[in-house]
């Protein structure tokens, strides 16, 4: 038997290859119905590397496939071979011709581009759902389009170069004049057979007809067939068809795209009709009127979103048949799109509306409304039964027959018995997705979505001439049906194209060209019911590009997929890999997890798999270990006394012997012994915090409490030689006027994180209900606000509700705990006077800022103390969790490379953050003084 990762390494260097068990499991799930665990997984940083590849996969006969984002819906990133991961090293963009083309490598996530374009008010073309986790390779191999972009603004009409690599191991880039010559003359099998079939089409009305007719609608079934017509040279035809081929005939190394307006200014609004057809025969006069985006939902699908906060309350009480458009205006001025407006009041008497449309030209109010359309496909993945899984399916049909068709589909749920199947999609375009669920564990299972999804193709293709995929791409479900939409001689011209190309049948086999009539229900992915915080997951990876361990170790989706096989595993009685898994999971899963939680600010079912791991870490302690946990919190001042004590050695260890002589030094003792934490040169010990306790801290009647977290009292020093958090703290207040006092008996207390990230929940409640006692007594019964230094401590404590006994929880609620980003802002700025703005500063925004929606006044509280304020557009979770950077520093160092490569490209005249050790991480990467936001009001003020 081979042993591939060992003949992979030839080739790869062996830390990009990835062949445990953990790993293929991990990558052997994507956003699809599919489930295919791959041989080995690999990450190649180079063009090189990926004819190294192509070459391997021939020579060994290993089936070979590429994947970015993995949030494909129809199983075209599922892998038994090679899988290729390209998330990693494949992130390059750069905008051009001010801002009219952009430059893209295949790892880049979508909305990152767009976040680059903004400023020229230009994005690219289409706009998927998956934007924030989608990348460019599966935007481009898979002709995304989505909410706005119709059919004109889909990855094939906005592509204009494209840099790609054939199975035989030759590139080509169509921007280099000398590559259409070359390729001729190298490849002249392809080049004359793709010449060959365009004249083929060409020499047919039909075919040419045909293919016309078809793409006037969205269409990914089979290849880019109007690239036959739309192009003359066979390089140039060859790129178009390698747009939505969906990996099965080359590697898209490099593309470049036209871009596309950003309107500045819009208008948003839901629009509730009495029913779908109703809704239906309003899409066309919305159309006409001018908007720009005309969304479907159907009340199925809008029950499965009735309960996120923020939705609007009228939704819970529509009537069981109602439907509802989401429409959005768009303008370059204020008075354009005023002219669009009121070309919509010209045409609302001639809709039938349950209620009278409220418009909202903000755009918070705006993100909102969009992040339910685009969460509604994993949403109602969330309401399924738990063991069952989620299908999507997505078609099109002509905008004037949509009411029909969706009618005629309803009739198939009620036929199959699909009773909680919903529908939802671009109804601008003809355009709706339908999803299903349903267990495939039993034959009869199988055999009902066989008959319900081949009465489907009958229903798009012979009643309503539509399309069986719109923007999805072909993948594995529908395969076998290629032929039934195009007809035989257009699927012969796809698979010659096929043959010519990848003769071998090892680049992505299976996808788009399948001679199995069958292989929709081969492979199919089960979810069983695993545990209550995660059961809701249909592993969409939406949650992915928000992990701090996506590049070191498992992302949230993929810590859930090893799961999942780990209970199979146990079901099945198969102990050996079961044991493997479980040692493995220690370290990728539980060990190298931040719990920051941010993945759930993008899941849209809010699963927090942060939550998963600190259960499963609590479960893991010794009766011995709790009791530990449980002494310390029940005795933290002396504790925190000997940590200080400590540091100060340290620090004197460093002026003695140099100043990394702590470093090197538990960098050896770390290889030896793992728990040791690894000494960082920004940590100071915070001197004579008992000072604070023997005097007045203010003069003027207290306003506040300063409740200073036991970071801020052992190690809240300056690595600058300023003064530490404390007295920078008192300084600025003193400055504003604001009285506050600093509690006598503070020292003993702590806000629990460090236990409830660690899972352990005697200490940590034990912890939460002695401080909340303490701080109602402090703040005279809740008379005086709370003010915590560090963001992740203030989130902590207003968190603990949960923890608490009914008398502290009735003490808790009346206590206001605000954070010293709250306290700058509502208390502080208005009082002091700005005596200077610093130039140019860099923000790094902790996670508990964004969970407690605090992010935007931080970035005011900067923007009022500098004249241009800098936020990293890869700025996300530090991975230092309290102390988790420190006992494991390749997870730190991972999650702030992307954020340190960005901010080093500039020179700022200052750093500044909202929690220490998240500044330790961040000074640590970018080799600059991070320090907290107070520090930069007393500079100014």
């Amino acid at each position: 038997m081979l042993n591939i990762a060992k003949l992979l390494e030839t080739i790869l260097s062996k830390d990009r290859i990835k062949a445990r068990l953990i790993d293929v499991v991990a990558f052997a799930s994507d956003a699809g119905f599919y489930y295919l665990r791959p041989k080995a997984v690999v990450q190649p940083v180079s063009d090189d590397e990926i004819i190294s590849l192509f070459k391997f996969s021939h020579q060994y006969q290993i089936p070979i496939t590429f994947r970015a984002a993995g949030t494909s819906l129809s199983g075209q990133s599922v892998s038994d071979g090679i899988l290729v991961d390209l998330s990693q090293h494949w992130n390059f963009v750069r905008v051009e011709n001010n801002g009219e083309t952009v430059r893209v490598h295949p790892g880049v996530i979508g909305a990152v581009v767009n976040s680059e374009l903004r400023k020229y008010g230009r994005k690219i073309g289409p706009d998927p759902a998956s934007i924030n986790s989608a990348m460019m390779g599966g935007i481009i191999s898979n002709n995304a389009s989505g909410m706005c972009c119709g059919v004109s603004k889909n990855a094939y009409h906005t592509i204009k170069n494209v840099k790609f690599i054939l199975p035989n191991g030759k590139v080509y880039f169509t921007e280099c004049k000398e590559d259409y010559t070359r390729f001729k003359s190298e490849c002249p099998e392809i080049y004359y057979e793709i010449e060959a079939l365009r004249n083929q089409i060409l020499a047919n009305p039909h075919l040419h007809q045909l293919i016309r007719h078809k793409y006037k609608t969205k269409n990914t079934v089979g290849y880019a067939v109007n690239a036959f017509i739309d192009y003359v040279d066979p390089l140039d035809i060859l790129a178009h068809v390698l747009v939505g081929a969906e990996g099965t005939l080359g590697f898209i190394a490099e593309a470049v795209l036209n871009t596309v307006p950003d309107y500045p200014v819009k208008s948003t609004a839901l629009l509730y009709f009495r029913d779908i057809y109703a809704a239906c025969q309003a899409i066309v006069p919305l159309t006409e009127s001018g908007a720009e985006a005309v969304e479907l939902m159907d009340r199925a699908s809008l029950r499965s979103i009735e309960l996120m906060k923020g939705v609007p309350a009228i939704i819970k009480t529509l009537p069981e048949t109602a439907a509802a458009l989401l429409v959005e205006y768009q303008g370059n001025t204020v008075a354009e799109l005023k002219l669009k407006s009121d070309n919509f009041l010209a045409v609302a008497p001639l809709l039938t509306l349950l209620e009278t449309p409220v418009f909202t030209n903000d755009a918070t109010e705006q993100a909102f409304l969009w992040k339910v359309r685009k969460g509604m496909f994993p949403s109602v993945g969330s309401v399924r039964a738990s063991g069952t899984t989620v299908i999507l399916e997505d078609i099109a049909v002509p905008v004037a027959r949509l009411g029909d068709a969706i009618l005629d589909l309803q009739e198939l749920f009620i036929k199959h018995k699909y009773e909680n199947a919903i529908i939802f999609g671009h109804a601008k375009d003809g355009n709706i997705h339908f999803v299903v669920t349903q267990a495939f564990d039993t034959d009869s299972e199988i055999k009902r979505y066989d008959y319900f999804l081949r009465e489907v193709v009958s229903l798009v293709i012979e009643k309503y001439q539509g399309a069986l995929k719109a923007e999805h791409g072909t993948g594995r479900n529908m395969a076998p049906f290629v032929e039934t939409e195009w007809g035989g001689e257009i699927y012969q011209i796809m698979k010659a194209l096929k043959q010519v190309i990848d003769p071998q049948n090892l680049l992505n086999p299976g996808v788009i060209i399948n001679n199995d009539k069958s292989a929709h229900l081969s492979a199919l992915k089960d979810l069983p019911k695993v545990e209550e915080e995660v059961d809701k997951c249909m592993e969409c990876g939406f949650c992915e590009y928000k992990c701090p361990s996506r590049n070191v170790t498992l992302t949230p989706r993929r810590r859930i997929v090893v799961r999942r096989e780990l209970l199979k595993l146990k079901r099945k009685n198969d102990l050996i890999p079961y044991k493997e898994l479980l040692q493995q999971y220690q370290y990728d899963g539980l060990d190298t997890c931040a719990v920051d939680g941010l993945c759930a600010t993008a899941c849209p079912v809010d699963i927090n798999t942060g939550s998963l791991v600190k259960r499963l870490r609590r479960e893991n302690h010794s009766a011995f270990a709790n009791g530990l946990a449980l002494r310390i919190a029940k005795n933290f001042k002396p504790i925190t006394t000997v940590v200080k004590t400590g540091l100060f050695a340290a620090v004197a260890v460093n002026k003695l012997f140099g100043q990394n002589a702590m470093l090197n030094l538990t960098k050896r003792v770390k290889k030896v012994i793992p728990a040791v934490p690894l000494w960082s040169n920004q940590i100071k010990p915070t001197a004579n915090f008992s000072t604070y306790l023997t005097k007045d801290s203010s003069t003027t009647t207290p306003a506040v409490v300063y409740y200073p977290t036991c970071i801020s009292r052992v190690m809240g020093g300056d690595v600058a030689g300023r003064k530490n958090i404390i007295d920078t703290f008192i300084s600025i207040s003193n400055k504003a006027g604001i009285g506050f006092i600093i509690p006598k008996e503070i020292q003993n207390t702590c806000c629990g994180q460090i236990f409830s990230s660690k899972g352990f929940s005697l200490a940590y409640q034990y912890t939460v209900n002695d401080t909340v006692s303490k701080l109602w007594e402090w703040s005279n019964q809740g008379a005086l606000p709370i003010v915590i230094d560090i963001t992740s401590c203030t989130l902590t404590l207003q968190d603990c509700g949960h923890a608490l006994t009914p008398e502290n929880k009735r003490k808790f609620e009346n206590i206001k705990i605000i954070d010293s980003v709250d306290y700058v802002m509502d208390y502080l700025l208005p009082k002091v006077n700005i005596i200077k703005k610093k130039d140019k500063i860099v923000l790094h925004p902790v996670c508990s800022l964004q969970k407690m929606g605090l992010e935007n006044k931080f970035i005011n509280i900067a923007k009022q103390l500098a004249h241009e304020v800098n936020v990293p557009l890869k700025a996300g979770c530090c991975g230092m969790a309290g102390d988790r950077g420190f006992l494991f520093p390749e997870l730190t160092a991972s999650a702030t490379k992307p954020e340190a490569e960005e901010v080093k490209q500039q020179c700022y005249d200052g750093y500044y953050s909202s929690g220490k050790t998240c500044e330790i991480a961040l000074s640590e990467a970018v080799g600059k003084n991070y320090e907290s936001i107070v520090y930069l009001l007393d500079e100014c003020s």
